[in-house]
């Protein structure tokens, strides 16, 4: 089985859709899409997740399952370095979360006193669980760190949803902490990340990651990437900073 978790366009977060530079990506993005066989989509309720969806499905004349669960996953926690005020989880110095080793754990992460305090876990793992019961409707069962198989197929599936929820997503197939991803990771506006199960023993799977963050629909049109989920590269560029 093949699972692809896409990010919606570039965002107009004011209204929650995309701006006219997101609808050019998501018109990009489906000419790519459309051309594969998908046996199902699901995308998460916010407006500019559905938004991208919307052009890969009117051009296959399909549907898509709204989750609730696939919404960004916009938990807010106390960031020790901003005191008066509430941050998502995934937008941290990186001078303040690697000094804490549980970060890079995944059967710890969740154990910063931050974390705990925002009840991080119970969070995650109901994104986590809700996906693998999508997941064991279409024949893999969640057992430990990997998947029984119970109906081996070469099924695609698609998710439209967010940069933060896509790295929970991640991070669940592949044993990682979320910490590790929303940090050092980047899915540029409209990319797709793909991964692909591998059953080298009968009855047994596990998913590989055959490409994160791909945004090859963009190049092949001349489009640039949006800058969208990135910091300035150096901090006297004109750009994003905190």
């Amino acid at each position: 089985m093949k699972l692809l978790i896409v990010r919606h366009g570039d965002p107009d977060y004011s209204i929650d859709s995309l701006t006219e530079k997101g609808w050019r990506e998501a018109e990009l993005l489906s000419k790519k899409l459309s051309k594969l066989d998908i046996k199902d989509f699901y995308v998460s309720t916010m407006g500019r997740a559905k938004d991208t969806a919307s052009c890969t499905l009117k051009k296959m004349n399909r549907t898509a399952t709204e989750c609730d669960w696939l919404r960004e996953f916009d938990v807010l926690i106390h960031r020790p370095d901003v005191p008066d005020r509430k941050i998502c989880a995934w937008d941290w110095l990186p001078q303040d979360w690697t000094q804490d080793e549980r970060f890079y754990q995944y059967d710890h992460w969740f154990e910063n006193e931050a974390m705990q305090e925002a009840n991080m876990k119970y969070y995650y793992d109901q994104v986590t669980g809700k996906f693998d019961k999508i997941l064991a409707e279409h024949g893999y069962v969640r057992d430990g760190h990997y998947y029984r198989v119970e109906k081996a197929n070469n099924d695609t599936l698609v998710f439209f949803c967010h940069f933060g929820l896509g790295c929970v997503l991640v991070s669940h197939l592949l044993s990682m902490s979320p910490m590790v991803l929303w940090h050092n990771m980047c899915a540029a506006p409209s990319s797709v990340t793909t991964l692909t199960s591998e059953e080298r023993r009968k009855g047994i799977a596990s998913f590989r990651m055959n490409s994160y963050g791909d945004i090859s629909h963009l190049y092949a049109y001349d489009e640039p990437p949006a800058f969208a989920a990135r910091f300035c590269e150096c901090y006297d560029n004109d750009e994003r900073h905190d």
